[in-house]
């Protein structure tokens, strides 16, 4: 610790405890850790993973994008007019809010780079890719730096600067047996996401194939013991695979001399049910990132009884406690700058929300045990004496 910070940390106060050490590891879990288990499948690869979910599957990608777009088009309130343009400015092009969530949601970690103008007050902030990140710890195991890698390009940022103003806020999911990284709904949603994506690699190969194995050709002179010779049996296939093979010659007929005869097969319709499982894998996905199946068009959902109820639990379960999260750490990574700001979801301008919202008013009109006083305040409405803001 540097002369400055220790100035710092002396202004602040010093804990009375020391901190406990915390498990040193120096790679970051994603890049070499076997999620599945066995050597069933090869070890979990951040990357290759979102390209397969995010990329390649439809339901993973729309429930990552419903959680995160709803974050990002969530009205807020903040107490602090700067600290709310700083929040909702983009990051690279992109909402911040909606970059983060995706990130934490998919990687389980999101990191913010707070960068500072020359009076030292934040000035914008920025979403580092996750997987990109290695966490450098203390001698105790804390973290004191984050190395971000580009190809061979690595620039180490401290945790704190000088005067003690955090230049990373880290923001993580639960990670029971890891002290530095969180884990994503991704690692969780990875098999599903794999046998989603068989299933439709499966039903595609029978589409191009009629639906079914086309059959097989059977060699009958009427002589036995005589088969084909290797010329005639390498000509008969190089007709096969060039003639009649693929989606389009499906359906052509096949003209067959020299005691050649073909025999059709067929699957049972028990084997060509792929719609069940992939069913299963597409409710398997949607539960891990928290979106209800309904709102993913899932067919079989009987939990909720429309819509609505649907979109309320996707807010209440699974919008609102990510968003309460991302907005708390950014508060709190800030609070040099902004000591008793913050930032929340304005739950009266959420639509989703707006039939919770009618109730409460309607139960509030009819307590007359309440004072008009004590109603406005548990509706967040000041008294009548208090101008708002004040």
């Amino acid at each position: 610790m540097s002369f400055l910070q220790s100035l710092a940390a002396a202004f602040k106060g010093v804990p009375a405890a020391e901190r406990p050490p915390l498990a040193r590891s120096f790679v970051s879990p994603w890049q070499t850790a076997d999620w599945r288990g066995g050597d069933a499948r090869a070890p979990f690869h951040y990357n290759t993973a979102v390209r397969a979910a995010y990329l390649r599957n439809p339901v993973a990608q729309r429930a990552v994008r419903l959680v995160a777009e709803g974050i990002a088009g969530a009205p807020l309130s903040a107490s602090d007019p700067a600290l709310m343009a700083l929040v909702a400015e983009t990051s690279a092009g992109q909402t911040l809010l909606e970059t983060l969530a995706s990130q934490v949601l998919l990687h389980g970690n999101g990191y913010v780079q707070v960068l500072r103008d020359d009076f030292g007050r934040p000035a914008e902030l920025f979403a580092l890719r996750p997987e990109r990140i290695t966490i450098q710890p203390d001698a105790n195991g804390w973290p004191a730096a984050y190395a971000y890698q580009v190809s061979d390009q690595r620039l180490v940022i401290p945790a704190t600067d000088d005067f003690g103003r955090v230049n990373i806020i880290h923001i993580k999911d639960f990670h029971p047996i890891d002290d530095h990284y969180g884990v994503g709904c991704l690692a969780a949603a990875d098999e599903a996401v794999a046998i989603h994506n068989a299933a439709a690699a499966w039903n595609l190969a029978l589409l191009e194939n009629a639906a079914r194995p086309s059959g097989a050709l059977v060699y009958d002179p009427g002589e036995p013991g005589a088969a084909l010779t290797a010329d005639q049996f390498d000509r008969v296939k190089e007709e096969l695979a060039t003639a009649f093979a693929g989606q389009g010659n499906a359906g052509r007929p096949m003209l067959l001399d020299g005691g050649l005869k073909w025999q059709s097969m067929s699957m049972s319709p028990a084997d060509m049910d792929f719609a069940t499982l992939k069913a299963a894998a597409a409710r398997d996905i949607s539960l891990a990132f928290g979106v209800p199946p309904m709102m993913l068009g899932l067919p079989g959902d009987s939990t909720y009884n429309n819509y609505r109820e649907a979109n309320r639990a996707l807010w209440r379960l699974t919008i609102l406690p990510l968003a309460s999260k991302l907005l708390s750490a950014l508060t709190e990574g800030l609070v040099d700058a902004f000591p008793e700001a913050s930032v929340t979801v304005d739950l009266d301008r959420v639509p989703a929300l707006a039939e919770d919202r009618e109730m409460l008013w309607a139960q509030l009109t009819k307590a007359d045990f309440l004072t008009r006083d004590e109603k406005r305040a548990m509706l967040g409405i000041p008294p009548d004496n208090q101008e708002p803001g004040t």
